[in-house]
């Protein structure tokens, strides 16, 4: 399998708190343990990558039992795990994950997006399914080992990147209907490139939601995503890209597909355009890259840079807004925004048998003006309020 660098100490991988010997033990970092391949893969030419379809040699991999807490995490080479197929992560969906990149800058270094936000946005979306605590921190600076491990996987091209999928899964064996005490965590690399190779275009759809008031939409939890597969399926085969969510009866716009939302809109003052998203009402996924996107927007010093004032409005509107600024020549961009995406233009919008079209070939002044941006800080080209985070 391997080549077995450090071990842990206690048996079985296993260690209490030192702090508090009665307690569960705690995520540790500072336990982990390398068994690294013998033999690594040929990376693959960067034209054939595909997003989530390539991996690197290595994963990392850490369990919780209720009585020992926490295992000591071990990087070892990428493969199957094997789990008893009553764990309730089987049964009944107890799953939640991440979506990050490692950027390789000029200067050689590794670097992280915000990644903060990912582990915050992580230990909440744990505690709503009512899993065992995790310390996203410690997650994190697993993390940096992980990339650290596998630096040869980053591409060096802009618009490339490591894409890190650190998960956790209950993993309690029975079929009883409760909260899972039992846990595995592990964290993925999959080299990729550019998410969408031209516009998408959507198709909106009110007859399923994504999300609804008091549910999990606002947390990146499993049992989001496949039910929108079924609607997708269907927008595919009338020649749309993408879902564009809509919820209640008076068709507010929600998100695109697993991707947050936004327009571009013309103001009535002339006063530059506003830049609008849903509001993170609990149906909305907190995404970090929607967060840097309206943070983006409301700072001055960027404005001066782009020389256009933003505007950024996290507010309700609908589908009739849309065809009434597309209709007054108001409606200049929509952008489809996410970890995968970063910022991604969309061209058009298919809504009761007709089309609402955007204007332009391609990605607008605002979208490519805060992509370029984002982009830039990821990939180390800029320094910027310390968001891009080096794995030292």
């Amino acid at each position: 399998m391997g080549n077995k660098i450090s071990v842990a100490s206690p048996a079985s991988g296993q260690t209490r708190d030192s702090a508090n010997p009665g307690s569960p033990a705690a995520l540790d970092a500072s336990k982990l343990s390398m068994t690294l391949a013998k033999t690594l893969k040929p990376l693959q030419p960067i034209e054939t990558l595909r997003f989530g379809q390539s991996f690197s040699d290595h994963m990392i991999v850490a369990t919780y039992d209720p009585e020992i807490g926490w295992s000591a995490p071990e990087v070892k080479p990428y493969g199957p795990i094997t789990l008893d197929p009553q764990c309730s992560c089987f049964q009944y969906g107890g799953n939640v994950f991440e979506g990050m990149k490692a950027y390789l800058g000029p200067d050689g270094k590794a670097r992280l997006f915000r990644p903060d936000m990912n582990m915050r946005r992580m230990e909440k979306s744990c505690a709503r399914l009512a899993l065992p605590p995790i310390d996203g921190d410690v997650v994190l600076e697993l993390i940096k080992r992980l990339v650290n491990v596998e630096r040869r996987w980053i591409p060096k091209e802009s618009g490339y990147s490591l894409y890190i999928r650190p998960t956790v899964i209950a993993t309690r064996p029975g079929l009883g209907v409760t909260a899972s005490d039992h846990a595995m965590l592990y964290i993925l690399a999959s080299p990729t490139g550019p998410y969408f190779a031209k516009p998408v275009c959507l198709l909106a759809v009110s007859e399923n939601v994504r999300a609804w008031p008091g549910g999990t939409g606002g947390h990146k939890v499993a049992g989001n995503y496949s039910p929108g597969f079924l609607p997708q399926r269907a927008a595919a085969e009338k020649g749309y890209d993408q879902i564009l969510w809509l919820f209640g009866d008076d068709r507010r716009v929600t998100e695109a597909g697993a991707m947050n939302f936004f327009v571009v809109v013309k103001r009535d003052d002339e006063d530059g355009v506003d830049l609008i998203t849903a509001p993170l009402d609990g149906t909305i996924l907190p995404g970090v890259t929607r967060a840097s996107c309206l943070a983006l927007a409301s700072d001055p010093e960027f404005h001066e840079e782009i020389s256009v004032r933003l505007h950024p409005q996290e507010m309700v509107y609908t589908m009739s807004d849309l065809a009434k600024w597309s209709s007054e020549g108001k409606l200049l961009e929509a952008l489809v925004i996410g970890t995968a995406v970063i910022v991604g233009p969309c061209n058009r919008i298919g809504y009761e048998g007709k089309d609402i079209v955007i204007p332009g070939d391609g990605m607008g002044p605002v979208g490519t003006a805060i992509r370029k941006k984002i982009l830039d800080i990821q990939e180390g080209r800029t320094e910027w309020k310390g968001w891009g985070v080096v794995c030292a």
